[in-house]
């Protein structure tokens, strides 16, 4: 029997973007003090509304408004996934840094496009 999910911190979307954010936090305290409020502020705003929507979503009782705030997740996933470009082509980043951050950021988009598919069936 699979038990039921109560919480958005059961969420396996809500999990791996919640690492991922951490990652981000973590990467961008390397980046040069000039972009504090640049990039570093935008990609950490984008990082964070990931789960944010994703919380968010999960707490409304209508399927659209689920699924509008899970896409709005998967939008700022797209957002944070220009910024790691932008880091990269700037030499922010290295590739070694990059590869595997853009890969959790696929991973994320694909469970947060199984919980829309998931609210779709239930209508």
């Amino acid at each position: 029997m699979v038990e039921k999910i109560r919480s958005f911190q059961q969420l396996d979307a809500w999990k791996k973007a919640h690492a991922f954010i951490l990652e981000i936090y973590k990467v961008t305290r390397t980046f040069p003090d000039e972009e504090l409020y640049g990039i570093v502020s935008q990609m950490k705003r984008a990082a964070s509304s990931i789960t944010a929507n994703i919380a968010e979503g999960f707490s409304r009782y209508h399927y659209n408004d689920k699924i509008r705030f899970y896409l709005n997740a998967r939008g700022s996933v797209s957002e944070l996934q220009n910024f790691l470009f932008l880091s990269r082509d700037l030499n922010f980043i290295g590739e070694k840094i990059f590869a595997p951050l853009y890969a959790t950021s696929e991973d994320v988009a694909k469970l947060i496009n199984g919980m829309v598919r998931s609210i779709e069936k239930q209508k």
